[in-house]
């Protein structure tokens, strides 16, 4: 009886042990993996908009704050630009904002806070990510905005993918005076992926398929210019 328990003791101690070496193996084929993927040379940086206190526009149907949509889009766009080698820098990770608790006025510290990590990254683009609002319910669509004195050409093919990819979605690029965008010294764009106040947008918004399909569109168009850029 005694051996039986001791062949179980010695079959279970195994089992551990190949599952441990298993786990770092795979670890390794995946450090493996991400480490060769070959760098473009190119700089990205991700600003989700909001965060913290400020969660932007509520949808009207599911009470999604906008923080929470354009964190999640941005975590997209990060994975598909980072698996096509580019270097990416996220302005906000999670769910805090980018101010101290102490701050008089914590939206205009957390937009300088915004524009010092661009300003540190010295990206080759920013893509600031946000979703959009009207007070009737019948806008849709994603669009492009690019600052007042910046180029026109990244925006407008950001925006064409859009149109093109996204089913509701049929705008025009236009210059916007956004905090973001006009306070750094770096080609930059903003997108509202969509309108969270029209309700058949919002359904589509707060699902992961969509977020991973505006990220997708968002690339597409950056990559395509910069590319023929670098060629």
């Amino acid at each position: 009886m005694k051996t039986i328990i001791i062949k179980k003791n010695l079959i279970v101690v195994c089992t551990i042990f190949i599952l441990i070496v298993a786990s770092f193996v795979g670890a390794a084929s995946l450090y493996k993996y991400v480490s060769t993927v070959p760098q473009n040379g190119f700089t990205i940086v991700i600003d989700a908009g909001h965060g913290g206190r400020d969660g932007g526009v509520v949808g009207t149907i599911t009470g999604t704050t906008e923080a929470q949509i354009n964190l999640a889009i941005a975590k997209q766009l990060e994975k598909i630009l980072h698996e096509r080698g580019y270097k990416v820098v996220m302005t906000r990770k999670n769910s805090n904002g980018l101010y101290s608790p102490t701050s008089d006025n914590k939206k205009l510290a957390d937009l300088k806070a915004r524009i010092k990590i661009i300003e540190n990254a010295k990206p080759d683009l920013v893509i600031s990510i946000h979703q959009n609002a009207f007070p009737r319910s019948h806008e849709r669509g994603a669009q492009v905005f690019y600052s007042l004195s910046g180029k026109q050409d990244i925006a407008r093919t950001v925006q064409n993918h859009l149109n093109t990819q996204l089913p509701l979605c049929d705008r025009v690029a236009k210059a916007g005076d956004y905090y973001i965008i006009n306070r750094t010294h770096y080609s930059s764009i903003l997108v509202e992926c969509g309108f969270l106040t029209t309700p058949e947008e919002e359904k589509l918004l707060v699902t992961s398929q969509y977020q991973q399909k505006v990220a997708f569109a968002i690339f597409g168009g950056v990559d395509s210019v910069l590319n023929i850029q670098n060629a």
